[in-house]
């Protein structure tokens, strides 16, 4: 019986520590770029977009595709190095712990 509350203890620790990273990545921001650097975009650690910067040479209504396609890829940028962060920081939690191999907790 002493093994079964120990290990529920480290359960709701795990629980409470994961709660805490989840409130971390909204506090992260990571950039993702496209175009050598004419649309940037911020996004939060969760993958909310908090900004969008595009250069003014991009504001040809002629170019309006390439604009929209800058803007996914930078989206698509920023999106991966925010998934990246939360893996680090969840590797970080969960290490030593029996988990299956790309199991997501959040």
């Amino acid at each position: 019986m002493k093994d079964i509350m120990g290990l529920m203890k480290q359960a709701q620790a795990m629980q409470q520590k994961l709660q805490d990273a989840q409130a971390e990545l909204e506090h992260v921001e990571v950039e993702g770029t496209a175009g050598g650097g004419a649309v940037t975009v911020k996004v939060s650690g969760k993958g909310e977009l908090k900004a969008i910067n595009i250069d003014s040479s991009l504001m040809n209504p002629d170019e309006k595709e390439i604009l929209e396609d800058l803007i996914v890829a930078a989206m698509n940028d920023a999106r991966g190095k925010a998934d990246r962060a939360a893996q680090e920081r969840m590797a970080e939690l969960t290490k030593g712990l029996p988990l299956p191999p790309g199991m997501k907790l959040f």
